[in-house]
């Protein structure tokens, strides 16, 4: 009627990325400052650039985690995705990738998950180079279980099983990648989000063993224990601290929250025969040689 106000129309938000998220399950379960966030932002704006270039088909392309925070992130994105068993991920995106030659297979999973009781995967497809993507979301503790001190923890650094301080020896991930057969190795911060996309468009369409580590912030456990805290906080850490030099040494790169620098960068980015190609090749030269 004349005179009265029209009803507002419905703003509804959304997302650029919202076509690659199950945003039925939002909101996540992710702390305040934490970086598992920034890096499934960071993947999914990757697998848009490659869909729209024609280089990925999203249809084919599958998601696997194990078990603690970053193995929620499966569960987050709208792709074919896994939720494995803690340590599994790797045998079973492996399994996925010798079914399905076809299959881009992206692992996204943590540091504890990853190289503490999946250790033993990690090394070995990293040897038989088996066509995988794996991102490690490195935040240097076991964060959905309480804290506890995980492979990647540096010494010193208090944790709820190390009251006097972490003396184990932590894991170097890029030089454990490169030493164990990966073909492509790179290293960065969630304050990196450029260089991060980059690196995983740069290992989504290259052939054999691939790994990121994505440094994070664990604002209520590592970042507390260890005194840096907030995720803000060790974002400040990461901007002072952080170096991104061009063809890093690997051996060199390990990290210590002491003030010296965390070595950023792509490691290595080599080729060799992937497993599928290598096994092929072997199985045809036996084959001709029983004709």
């Amino acid at each position: 009627m004349a005179g009265e106000k029209p009803e507002a129309a419905e703003v509804k938000e959304s997302h650029p990325l919202d076509k690659y998220l199950r945003i039925e399950r939002f909101p996540h379960i992710f702390c305040p400052g934490c970086g598992i966030g920034t890096t499934m932002n960071v993947f999914a704006s990757a697998v848009d650039d490659l869909i729209k270039q024609g280089k990925l088909n999203p249809n084919t392309l599958a998601v696997v985690s194990g078990i603690g925070c970053s193995g929620r992130v499966a569960g987050y994105l709208r792709f074919d995705s896994f939720h494995t068993t803690h340590g599994g991920a790797i045998p079973f995106a492996t399994g996925l990738k010798l079914a399905n030659p076809e299959l881009t297979v992206v692992v996204i999973s943590g540091d504890g998950d990853l190289v503490a009781i999946g250790g033993n995967h990690f090394i070995h497809a990293a040897r038989r180079n088996v066509d995988l993507n794996v991102i490690c979301i490195d935040n240097f503790i076991y964060g959905m279980t309480g804290g506890q001190v995980g492979p990647t923890t540096p010494l010193g650094t208090y944790a709820s099983t190390t009251p006097y301080g972490n003396y184990e020896m932590p894991f170097n991930l890029p030089h454990l990648a490169v030493s164990s057969g990966a073909v492509y190795v790179a290293r960065w911060t969630t304050l990196h989000t450029r260089r991060l996309k980059d690196s995983i468009k740069e290992a989504l369409v290259k052939k054999g063993y691939c790994f990121i580590e994505v440094i994070s912030p664990c604002p209520e456990l590592f970042g507390r224990h260890s005194r840096i805290g907030k995720g803000l906080d060790m974002m400040r850490y990461f901007q002072k601290y952080a170096v991104v030099e061009e063809n890093p040494d690997p051996f060199k790169a390990d990290i210590d929250f002491s003030g010296k620098p965390i070595i950023c960068g792509k490691f290595v980015d080599r080729e060799r025969p992937s497993f599928l190609e290598t096994m092929k090749n072997f199985m045809d030269k036996s084959l001709e040689q029983t004709r």
